[in-house]
C-alpha cells in the first residue's frame, strides 16, 4: 500500500503523528504538540470540535449548536507542520504502519486513536431506528425539531390518543444525560409551553424517565441519587426504576414486565459503545468494543499505537471495568501520553497512567445540581453555580463562552431561551422530483 492522501507534505526527517478524532483527548494532545519536532495530522469526520455535555441543551432549545462547536482550523491556526483532513478512517494496518481512510491511505510513525463513542442500542435495531439519540449536532437538531413539531401537531389534532402520544416524552437511561434532559423538558413544560401554546393544555405533557437499575445516577452516591429523584419528582417527572425496554413500535414502548406506554417521543441515552477502529486482532477488543491498552495507553503488542479516552480500556485494580467514559480520563490520558512521547524519543522510561478522579457533577435544572468531589458532596444552588462555571470554562473559544453565558443569563432572568426554531433539512432530489411531478399532474 502507498500513501494516497493528497496535499500532505513529505514529513522529511520528522516523525509523523496521526491523531484520529478531535474530541477532548484528541484536541488536548494536538494542542500540546505545538512546537514539538513532529509532523501532526488530525483526522476527523467533522471539521469542528464538539462539546458534547451540552448537547441536551441544544435538543431542548436552550443554546445554539454553534455555541458548543469550534472549527479545527481556527483552533490550530498558525500551527506549523500541522495538517487537518476531514474523512472517515476505515482501518488500521499495524504491520505496514498505515491507515486507510475515505480519501486514501496514510503512513504514520505514531498513531493516536481518540475516536470516542456512540450510542449503544445493545443489538436492538428497532430502538436504533425509532428513538432519538444524543451524540452529535445533527441528532440534537433533529431532536429539537421533533420536540417542537410534536407540540405543533398536538395543537392541530382532534384525536385524544394521538395528542397523548405527542405530549408524552420518554427518556430511557438515568445517567447524567438522562436526568439533565428530563429536567430541561420539565422546565420547558413549566415556563415555556404555557406561553407559546395557550390553546394547548400543556399540563397533560408527560415526562417519563426509565432505567433498568435500582436508582438514578449510578455513578454518584446514593445520597445524590435520592436528592435528584426527589427534585425530578417535584418537577413532575415520572420515574420508573428496575424496568427494561423490550420493544418500541408504532408509538408503543413495551417494558419487560408487560406494561406499555404510548409515546411519539422516545430518547435513548441508556449506554455507549466505543468507536474503535478495525484492523487489530480480536483479542485487542474488550467489552463495549473498547481497545485494550496497557498502563501507557499502548494497544497490546503495538508500541507505536495508542488509544485514549472513551475508546481505551485500561484495566486496573481500582478500575476493573476500565475508566469511566467521561471527559476527565480522556484529557488526563492525553497529558500523560504527551510526556511519554517525549520519553520515547529520549529513550527514557515511560510513565504509567494514574487517573485522578476530580469528581462528578450533574444539573437537574434551574438552581439545582449535584456535585461530588473527593471528600465533598453538595447540591442545590451552590452546586448549580459550580456546574455552570466548570462547563463554561470548558468551552473552546472566548466568543463561544460569551454566547453561552448570554444565553444562560437571558434564560435565567426571562424564563425564555428564545431559540425554538424548527429547521428542516433541504429536501432530497427524490422529494423535489415528486413535488414537481405532483404540481404538473392534471
Amino acid at each position: 500500500m502507498t500513501e494516497q492522501i493528497t496535499n500532505i507534505p513529505d514529513k522529511g526527517k520528522k516523525k509523523r503523528i496521526v491523531i484520529v478524532g478531535g474530541g477532548f483527548g484528541g484536541i488536548k494532545i494536538a494542542r500540546k504538540l505545538k512546537g514539538q519536532h513532529y509532523q501532526v495530522v488530525l483526522l476527523d469526520k467533522n471539521n469542528y470540535h464538539l462539546f458534547q455535555p451540552l448537547l441536551y441543551q441544544v435538543a431542548t432549545s436552550g443554546i445554539e449548536p454553534s455555541a458548543i462547536s469550534f472549527p479545527f482550523r481556527k483552533i490550530f491556526k498558525g500551527y506549523k507542520d500541522f495538517h487537518i483532513r476531514i474523512c472517515e478512517v476505515q482501518q488500521v494496518h499495524p504491520e505496514e504502519k498505515q491507515i486507510t481512510t475515505s480519501i486514501g491511505s496514510l503512513n504514520y510513525d505514531y498513531l493516536i486513536i481518540a475516536t470516542g463513542c456512540y450510542t449503544n442500542y445493545f443489538g436492538n435495531n428497532e430502538m436504533a431506528k425509532h428513538t432519538m439519540s444524543l451524540k452529535t449536532t445533527a441528532e440534537a437538531l433533529h431532536n429539537r425539531n421533533q420536540v417542537l413539531e410534536s407540540f405543533e401537531k398536538a395543537l392541530n389534532t382532534d384525536n385524544p390518543q394521538k395528542r397523548n402520544q405527542l405530549m408524552t416524552f420518554i427518556i430511557v437511561g438515568a445517567g447524567a444525560t438522562g436526568i439533565e434532559l428530563a429536567g430541561a423538558l420539565a422546565e420547558m413544560r413549566k415556563f415555556i409551553l404555557p406561553h407559546d401554546y395557550p390553546d394547548l393544555d400543556t399540563s397533560t405533557m408527560k415526562i417519563v424517565l426509565i432505567d433498568g437499575g435500582s436508582r438514578l445516577l449510578p455513578a454518584f452516591s446514593s445520597q445524590s441519587s435520592e436528592e435528584v429523584k426527589k427534585y425530578l419528582t417535584r418537577l413532575g417527572v415520572e420515574i420508573l426504576l428496575n424496568k427494561q425496554v423490550k420493544n418500541y413500535e408504532n408509538n408503543m414502548l413495551v417494558l419487560n414486565d408487560g406494561s406499555f406506554i404510548e409515546s411519539a417521543n422516545v430518547y435513548w441515552v441508556a449506554g455507549v459503545k466505543a468507536n474503535s477502529l478495525a484492523g487489530f486482532p480480536a483479542e485487542c477488543y474488550g467489552p463495549g468494543n473498547r481497545l485494550k491498552v496497557n498502563e501507557y495507553n499502548q494497544i497490546q503488542d503495538f508500541k507505536n499505537i495508542f488509544a485514549i479516552g472513551d475508546t481505551a480500556l485500561m484495566i486496573s485494580e481500582e478500575y476493573p471495568k476500565g475508566h469511566p467514559q467521561v471527559v476527565q480520563p480522556a484529557i488526563q490520558q492525553a497529558m500523560n501520553l504527551m510526556k511519554n512521547l517525549k520519553n520515547i524519543e529520549k529513550n527514557q522510561p515511560l510513565i504509567p497512567f494514574k487517573y485522578h478522579n476530580k469528581g462528578s457533577m450533574a444539573t437537574i435544572g434551574r438552581n439545582n445540581a449535584v456535585v461530588e468531589l473527593r471528600r465533598i458532596r453538595f447540591g442545590g444552588f451552590p452546586a448549580w453555580a459550580v456546574w455552570l462555571f466548570i462547563h463554561l470554562m470548558s468551552i473552546v473559544g472566548v466568543k463561544n463562552r460569551l454566547f453561552i453565558f448570554i444565553d444562560w443569563m437571558w434564560s435565567y432572568f426571562t424564563y425564555d431561551p428564545s431559540l425554538r426554531l424548527i429547521i428542516k433539512p433541504q429536501p432530497s432530489e427524490e422529494e423535489i422530483e415528486e413535488k414537481t411531478f405532483d404540481k404538473e399532474a392534471p
